[in-house]
């Protein structure tokens, strides 16, 4: 039943990914986290396995929308080559505080992250004309702290790059395009280090590589792919921001929803310990 409930998700994700601009790991982890909650799995592992499954699928679905930025001439080659160093070393730092923190505290934090991202997409409006471009070693500091929080989320990082960016001047397009190709770094090297751990010792379901749970993988590529090309051709045919503030809205109950669920469970841990 559990592949089936992944086939959906892949399917959900990317249709919300080219409907609203938005990484599909908005959607995956916390979905990911209901999904291992009803399978059983201890909730101390479950938070790591939802964001390192994430950040697995991230990597493979980013290829295609840097393929089709990439025809469309989005690529900028003179913001890339500043910002992407930055998102390897902000990947790197966020990965290592992943793996210490406790999985109802990350929890806490991805409900904290949902609130804001919801927020965000309900009031946030695109800058229509770019003014100055910013300097090196702006993008590289974005790119880590970029790097940092996407990785310790599961995200592809899309909701910062973007509406940075083109705050710091980048046109939408072009700001789109880094956001992609900052995505598949933030996913790829997360996914290297979280599918190399050594977890022996820890209890963890079958079929995991490191940190990574296979079934929801490949369940998750399979159909995110397509239905994120059906997600962009529904945009063209919807009033862009009005979806953006429903979906915001169905983030920030969610943010909340995660944050009521997980205070009481965390702080009595903290008080018995």
């Amino acid at each position: 039943m559990e592949y089936f409930i992944y086939l959906a998700l892949g399917s959900f994700a990317g249709l919300v990914s080219g409907l609203f601009g938005v990484g599909g790991g908005t959607v995956i982890v916390p979905i990911l986290l209901l999904s291992f909650a009803a399978q059983d799995i201890p909730s101390s592992v479950a938070t790591h396995l939802a964001i390192a499954t994430s950040l697995a699928c991230i990597a493979v679905s980013s290829v295609s929308s840097i393929f089709t930025h990439y025809q469309k001439g989005a690529i900028d080659l003179g913001l890339i080559k500043f910002f992407v160093p930055g998102i390897i070393v902000g990947t790197l730092l966020g990965t290592s505080f992943f793996i210490v923190i406790e999985g109802m505290l990350l929890q806490l934090l991805l409900g904290g992250f949902l609130i804001i991202i919801g927020l965000q997409m309900m009031v946030y409006r695109t800058v229509a004309e770019p003014s100055t471009l910013p300097y090196p070693g702006w993008l590289a500091s974005l790119g880590v702290v970029v790097g940092g929080m996407s990785a310790l989320f599961g995200v592809g990082g899309g909701m910062f790059t973007t509406p940075l960016l083109t705050y710091s001047g980048v046109q939408i397009h072009r700001a789109i395009g880094v956001a992609a190709v900052g995505g598949f770094f933030i996913a790829l090297t997360a996914s290297i280090i979280n599918g190399s751990r050594d977890l022996s010792s820890t209890i963890l379901p079958d079929m995991v590589v490191g940190y990574i749970f296979i079934p929801a993988w490949i369940g998750i590529i399979i159909t995110s792919m397509p239905f994120a090309r059906l997600g962009a051709k529904l945009a063209h045919k919807a009033n862009e921001q009005q979806l953006k503030q429903v979906f915001g809205g169905f983030l920030f109950v969610l943010g909340i929803w995660f944050v009521w669920r997980n205070t009481g469970s965390y702080l009595l841990l903290e008080v018995n310990s």
